[in-house]
């Protein structure tokens, strides 16, 4: 079958209309994902029901498989009917001051600098007036920082990674290697520092711009919720660095 695959490929190359085919592809698939979901018919009844329910409104954006019981969970690519497709680079679909918290988990990183605006833009817009956020993201000075540090830690670190997620595997376990795929793989675009987070964030309008150490939060809500356990013990607490912020219960005078 892949013999197959790769003669039609390289047929459509040779005639110029590989690129076409593709968007065709794409275009359908789209077609049919769209379809499935009623054009709109499952969000916009998933949004209806979740915000007419009592309780705080809290928001999981880039939430993957992983759906957190009293959340919207929200994905670009929704695993099953009960999660919100929703592209965090675009106008959200919800009004002005409709959720109490939002939580984003290893998402941001996957769109570009300028779309990371609009996104935190847009969770200020829908937070209501005290309203908090927590985004958690992989930090690169730490990533940046395996040149420096031999410690056995940073040496089984990088060999988990060249062995389990990186592929092709490299040809051996080393920072150079490390560096260049956090910065193209997995669908990363941008890959932030604690600064140019809290510089995002404090354009968008947050005020009390905070680090918290995973799974921690002087909030309850905001407790114990990164999914650590998909890593060995430690590694994802290495890689990340998590910011909270507050959108200020009132607005300042012009």
């Amino acid at each position: 079958m892949s013999s197959i695959r790769d003669s039609i490929k390289a047929t459509l190359k040779k005639a110029g209309l590989f690129g076409v085919a593709l968007e065709a592809v794409t275009a359908w698939r789209r077609l049919l994902y769209n379809a499935r979901r009623g054009f709109g018919r499952v969000d916009r009844a998933l949004v209806r029901g979740y915000l007419a329910a009592p309780g705080p409104k809290k928001l999981h954006l880039g939430c993957g498989p992983r759906e957190i019981g009293g959340w919207l969970n929200a994905d670009l690519t929704p695993a099953t009917d009960t999660i919100l497709r929703l592209d965090a680079s675009r106008p959200f679909c919800f009004a002005d001051d409709s959720f109490d918290y939002v939580f984003s988990e290893h998402m941001i990183e996957h769109i570009d600098y300028g779309s990371g605006a609009v996104m935190l833009a847009e969770c200020f817009r829908i937070l209501k007036p005290g309203g908090r956020i927590r985004i958690s993201t992989p930090d690169l000075a730490k990533i940046l920082a395996l040149y420096e540090d031999d410690s056995e830690f940073s040496s089984t670190y990088m060999r988990w990674y060249s062995a389990n997620l990186l592929w092709p595997p490299p040809p051996y376990p080393d920072a150079v290697f490390m560096v260049n795929r956090f910065l193209r793989d997995w669908g990363h675009q941008f890959v932030y520092d604690r600064s140019a987070l809290s510089v995002s964030m404090r354009n968008a309008g947050f005020v009390r711009i905070a680090a918290c150490e995973l799974q921690q939060s002087d909030d309850p809500v905001f407790r114990g919720l990164e999914r650590e356990e998909r890593m060995p013990a430690g590694y994802l607490r290495y890689e990340t660095f998590t910011l909270e912020a507050e959108k200020p219960a009132t607005k300042t005078p012009v």
